[in-house]
């Protein structure tokens, strides 16, 4: 025990491995142990004679100032959290426990270095922002804007841009830029370079300085979104002005949000393609009959909202079977898919064309000024389907058989204009002259 006095305070507090920290009233360092140079990158000797916030990060000065405003009113502080930038340029996270000390009018703290902590506290939350985005109902623009906060929050970005490659072409899109009206030719074609070159073909993340950005005053990270399949795209972030350098801590940070996204962007369009395929006539591409429906009911409400008026056209191929069983299923898709193609050539980007199975086919026709006009337009599609087919198997000559209900003089409802519209078509087939088949040329 009688050794105990003997010990000098320096050489207990440099076996710690907190660093212990005496500051005077103005925030000048007075003492600091040698932990410090472990956790700040300075010897103590270059941090003792200068302020605090010459090594606190700028984003966290007024925080601090509050803090030791607190601390000087006789306030301890056991778990006060904030940044120091390091003399390597990095940004260490600091846990605090400090109290002022009246009768010697210092401040007398321990820092505990907690990046390692913070960092994965930031990469949970970024798990969980992007899982949480990925399940938003809606295209990716919203995902990549929610992306976009995330990173924002993580490292501070002044534009954030999302680049899509084709694989087919090797073309890059850039379906988000948090900025665009940056975004000029000029400007794409120099990002496409870059990312192409660094970033895509080699798979890396890369740290860029300012003057490989001459777009953004300060400087850059890049990282490639990595699928299955490869590299699909890559993320940049560009930092405000006067942002402190971006370093190697930041690099790995976004390479990770940049192997969440791929994720996410994976299920994205997966769940995308599943929601087409529900929707979507896989033959055709054109609505099935569950889309249509739907279209029908929305266009109904508008209509009596409006008081206007709209047209259900119902039609099907006369002796389609006959094609089928004369030349082939793969002929009869054949003429199905070149019948869809005509039938959406026949009416206005506003209006619905679908396929309900086999082949029938309804058309949907909103704002209607006059019945004139949907005859009109069945005397189109007439022609339209008329005229022959060339098809590998043979030149084909198919009529249309083709009923119309109009709203409101056939039915307010969906049912009753389906009902009604269905039920011309039949009419309109029974009084066809019927042939033999389908009448094929050379």
């Amino acid at each position: 025990m009688d050794l105990l006095p003997e010990l000098a305070l320096g050489n207990v507090t440099d076996l710690l491995l907190d660093a212990i920290c005496i500051v005077d009233r103005q925030g000048n360092f007075l003492y600091v142990s040698s932990a410090g140079e472990r956790i700040f990158g300075y010897r103590p000797e270059e941090m003792i004679g200068r302020n605090m916030f010459d090594f606190i990060h700028p984003g966290d000065h007024d925080r601090t100032r509050n803090a030791v405003t607190e601390i000087m009113a006789g306030q301890p502080k056991p778990h006060f959290e904030n940044r120091y930038v390091r003399k390597d340029g990095s940004t260490v996270h600091i846990m605090w426990s400090a109290r002022w000390s009246e009768p010697h009018q210092f401040r007398i703290a321990v820092a505990r270095d907690i990046t390692q902590r913070k960092q994965a506290e930031y990469r949970q939350a970024a798990i969980y922002a992007i899982a949480d985005a990925a399940n938003i109902l809606g295209d990716l623009d919203r995902l990549f804007g929610r992306i976009h906060r995330v990173v924002d929050d993580l490292l501070g970005a002044s534009d954030f841009i999302v680049a899509v490659c084709h694989t087919a072409t090797g073309r890059l899109d850039f379906p988000y830029r948090a900025r665009p009206e940056c975004c000029t030719p000029e400007t794409r074609a120099r990002l496409s370079r870059l990312l192409t070159e660094r970033v895509i073909r080699r798979g890396e993340s890369l740290l860029l300085g300012a003057g490989e950005l001459q777009e953004a005053e300060g400087n850059g990270l890049a990282a490639p979104i990595k699928s299955q399949e490869g590299v699909i795209g890559a993320l940049l972030v560009l930092s405000p002005a006067g942002h402190l350098p971006y370093g190697e801590q930041d690099r790995e940070l976004l390479q990770f949000v940049a192997a969440q996204l791929a994720t996410a962007m994976e299920r994205k369009r997966m769940l995308l393609r599943l929601e087409h395929m529900a929707r979507y006539d896989p033959l055709t591409d054109l609505p099935n009959r569950t889309l249509f429906m739907d279209r029908l009911q929305t266009a109904l409400k508008r209509a009596h909202r409006e008081q206007g008026r709209l047209a259900l056209l119902y039609l099907d191929l006369d002796k389609f079977k006959q094609v089928n069983d004369r030349y082939g299923h793969l002929a009869g898709d054949r003429l199905l898919q070149e019948v869809a193609v005509r039938l959406s050539g026949c009416v206005r980007e506003s209006d619905t064309v679908a396929r309900l199975g086999g082949d029938e086919f309804v058309v949907l026709l909103e704002d209607v000024a006059h019945p004139a006009a949907v005859e009109q337009v069945a005397d189109k599609i007439h022609r339209a389907l008329a005229a022959g087919y060339h098809l590998p198997e043979a030149v084909l000559h198919i009529r249309p058989s083709l009923g119309v209900a109009l709203y409101p003089d056939h039915g307010g409802s969906e049912q009753e204009l389906m009902a009604h519209a269905d039920g011309a078509m039949y009419r309109t087939k029974k009084g066809t002259a019927a042939g033999s088949r389908p009448a094929a040329g050379n």
